[in-house]
């Protein structure tokens, strides 16, 4: 397996970011006008290797909006595994289940104008529910306990497994991130005032908890534990014993039980891939209808969603499967050099650097927005222990995350077969200037991971050896751009311009201006060492909520990002040749450049022939 930079290796294990002022992703270059985005950009046909190999139905409104509505994302940079605060901006959500005023107030005889402290998710009733065990002082804020919860200044830094899970139930006037007094929305079918509230009216801030707790909680447990434990005490904590006033009792707490679940499923949607998820979805459903119409009607709607969704993935994955079965037909014209120069090239299919870069960003956001936000926890999450059953829903849980460093390969060794393959010095030289060209647009438009895949192939030996050639190349924006790529100080560069680009983002008045694409790599880097570099339970047992918060956070800005729909006008002929065309392998690259420019010394002249007989072998046998 190729790596993924030419840098691997040199990240710091939760180095600090860097502190560079947030300036604006200036080029270094003129800016070239782009043409009016069409509206026509958006994809809507069937994935079709034969045509456009990304005309297949996305998530967006439908699915990218509904998973930003449930997280925050503002810009953030930890330094070391120091977590001090919670990283969303507004405080932890009250509730019914938090201790009384009485007790808020003692806390505020001891610390006269401290954040007010949180309370434990007891059940209703509970005795020790209203009263608190501990309150101390740290400076100018709060660290308060109670019961198995922990708060700093109003936020949640650690409690018990238990507790959190028991945080995460609604009751009937109470819900994890949302004021129970939400005003009652209009049914338009039957012009009744529907009691279930809309959960994608609420703002991104205010579903902190629930996109955290739902996030993370499959470090420590299964998504389909953690449901059925969820429905379950949902379900019994209506119990009273009286048939009609349990049925009365859950007909108030079923919209809040439908909302969760409803976030649930449009967040991270890939977890009912497993067929004991969607069971209890189906067990929820009939359990909502015997007790309240509204809800169960809302239940549906949100079942045929996430049908919808896990469809698209399905279809997703199919043709992405395709699309890499086609590129790995290596046809004659790959065998040998003198071949190969009767295939057409990238200037063949676009000599435009604009185009081009404008439908790698096309590909990069496609993929995208197919990975899901668990896919970055699930990566170094507990074992499933039915991983290895064979079905439907037993796929690889992390196969779009990888499908999509996959593509950041391709696209690296693309670019280095591209150069090496012409049999004329001038002409690899003008495929070398051409990159460069796009490699720029690619940084214009905030396309970091196609930036640095086209830096990372023509980085690779048997590029970089070419002399003669790069010496009829102007080296200086390619200069430029390495800079701002480099991997120095933990990327400082690259993390200043991020910065821009997001800031950029969050004002844009355009869909082109909206664009951020991060160099994905480092952004899985980030979270591996976040994650290893701070514990997950804390001595007493306690999770550690505040590597929580940070996992959730820098995760969250990603599902910003991935929901952005790329304006500019697709290209069928320029992708099918960007994600189907045939590539050199490492040892073909290393031959090729030996054919281009010949050995400079007898170790180049023994790997030449060594390579050759190789690959003669490797022919000859298939």
């Amino acid at each position: 397996m190729p790596p993924t930079t030419p840098y691997a290796g040199k990240f710091g294990s939760c180095a600090a970011y860097s502190n560079g002022g947030h300036v604006q992703p200036q080029s270094p270059y003129r800016s070239h006008t782009a043409p009016k985005p069409s509206r026509e950009g958006a994809c809507n046909g069937a994935y079709s290797v034969a045509e456009n190999p990304y005309d297949v139905p996305q998530p967006h409104a439908a699915y990218r909006s509904a998973s930003v509505s449930s997280v925050a994302a503002k810009e953030h940079h930890y330094s070391g595994c120091a977590l001090s605060e919670n990283p969303y901006s507004s405080p932890q959500p009250r509730s019914p289940r938090q201790h009384s005023a009485s007790c808020r107030a003692h806390l505020h005889q001891h610390a006269a104008g401290g954040g007010g402290g949180g309370g434990a998710p007891e059940p209703a009733g509970r005795a020790n529910a209203t009263a608190a065990s501990k309150a101390r002082l740290y400076g100018h804020g709060i660290t308060a306990s109670y019961g198995e919860m922990c708060y700093h200044d109003n936020s949640l830094v650690s409690a018990s497994l238990e507790a959190l899970i028991q945080h995460l139930v609604p009751t009937v006037d109470y819900y994890p991130d949302v004021s129970a007094s939400e005003a009652p929305r209009k049914d338009h079918a039957t012009s009744a005032v529907c009691p279930f509230p809309e959960p994608l009216c609420v703002s991104p801030h205010q579903r902190s908890y629930v996109f955290t707790f739902l996030l993370s909680s499959r470090l420590f447990l299964h998504p389909y534990e953690l449901m059925t434990r969820v429905c379950h005490l949902c379900v019994e904590q209506q119990r009273s014993g009286d048939a009609l006033l349990d049925k009365i009792r859950f007909r108030e707490v079923a919209p809040k039980l439908v909302q969760l679940l409803t976030e649930w499923t449009e967040t991270f949607p890939y977890d009912f891939r497993d067929e004991r998820m969607m069971r209890c979805l189906k067990d929820m459903t009939h359990h909502v209808a015997r007790g309240d119409e509204y809800s169960w009607r809302a239940m549906q709607q949100m079942t045929q969603r996430l049908i919808k969704r896990l469809s698209a993935l399905g279809q997703y994955e199919e043709a992405v499967a395709a699309l890499h079965a086609a590129a790995q037909e290596r046809p004659a014209s790959l065998k040998s050099k003198q071949a190969s120069a009767q295939r057409s090239d990238i200037l063949n299919v676009c000599d435009d650097p604009f185009i081009l870069a404008q439908q790698l960003t096309h590909i990069e956001l496609d993929r995208l927005s197919f990975i899901g936000p668990e896919e970055f926890i699930q990566t170094f999450a507990m074992k499933d222990p039915l991983e290895n059953h064979k079905g439907f829903f037993r796929k690889r849980k992390t196969s779009n995350l990888e499908a999509y460093i996959n593509w950041f390969n391709r696209l690296s060794y693309l670019v280095a077969t591209e150069i090496c393959m012409p049999a004329k010095k001038k002409h690899r030289a003008r495929i070398i200037e051409f990159f460069i060209d796009v490699a720029q647009e690619c940084f214009n438009i905030g396309n970091f991971n196609s930036l640095m895949a086209i830096i990372t192939g023509m980085n690779m030996s048997p590029v970089a050896r070419l002399k003669k050639t790069w010496n009829k190349v102007n080296t200086d924006k390619f200069e430029i751009l390495e800079h701002q790529m480099d991997p120095s100080s933990n990327f400082s560069n690259y993390r200043t311009a991020l910065r821009g680009a997001t800031q950029r983002s969050e004002t844009a008045h355009s869909s082109q201006e909206k664009i951020v694409i991060p160099f994905f790599s480092l952004l899985i880097k980030d979270i591996y060492f976040l994650n290893e570099g701070c514990a997950s339970r804390l001595p007493n047992g306690h999770i550690n909520f505040e590597k929580l918060w940070e996992l959730a956070k820098q995760v969250s800005e990603f599902l910003v990002w991935r929901q952005v729909i790329c304006p500019f006008d697709r290209d069928r002929r320029i992708l099918q040749y960007l994600v189907t065309t045939p590539v050199f392998t490492e040892d073909e690259l290393h031959l090729a450049s030996y054919e281009s420019e010949g050995p400079e010394n007898n170790m180049e002249k023994d790997s030449r022939r060594s390579l050759r007989s190789s690959l003669l072998h490797r022919e000859n046998r298939s």
